[in-house]
């Protein structure tokens, strides 16, 4: 278990934009779960259901526009709002809100996820 973001990167045989590759997987099973299409801040990404407000399994591109490769991390929930209440919850505690939400059986469950949902995505052989 790490204190920081478990991230794993993912090569697909063709290319896709996050859209492209959100309606090539949406209909598959998931041990994550069901993957939805979320814009956070600026911009889109695959999120699958959070454990809790700190742990969430993310797709997200490594640059945008149509690309091959993936990343497929454990990250805070996603969207602005989530975010700004998570950086006030840090700064309101000194930031022991969020070490501690990276060190329960949540966390270590999402980073499980990560994994499986990294060799699920490259057995689909995309």
């Amino acid at each position: 278990m790490s204190l920081g973001m478990k991230v794993l990167q993912l090569q697909t045989r063709n290319f896709y934009t996050i859209e492209t590759l959100y309606e090539a997987i949406k209909d598959r099973h998931f041990t994550a779960g069901q993957p939805s299409l979320v814009n956070h801040c600026s911009y889109n990404i695959i999120v699958f259901p959070p454990q809790d407000k700190r742990n969430q399994v993310w797709i997200t591109p490594a640059m945008y526009g149509w690309c091959n490769t993936w990343y497929v991390q454990r990250q805070e929930m996603a969207g602005a709002e989530s975010m700004v209440k998570n950086v006030i919850t840090n700064e309101l505690t000194f930031g022991i809100s969020g070490i501690a939400g990276r060190l329960n059986e949540a966390s270590q469950y999402c980073e499980w996820l990560v994994d499986v949902t990294a060799n699920e995505l490259y057995y689909m052989g995309l």
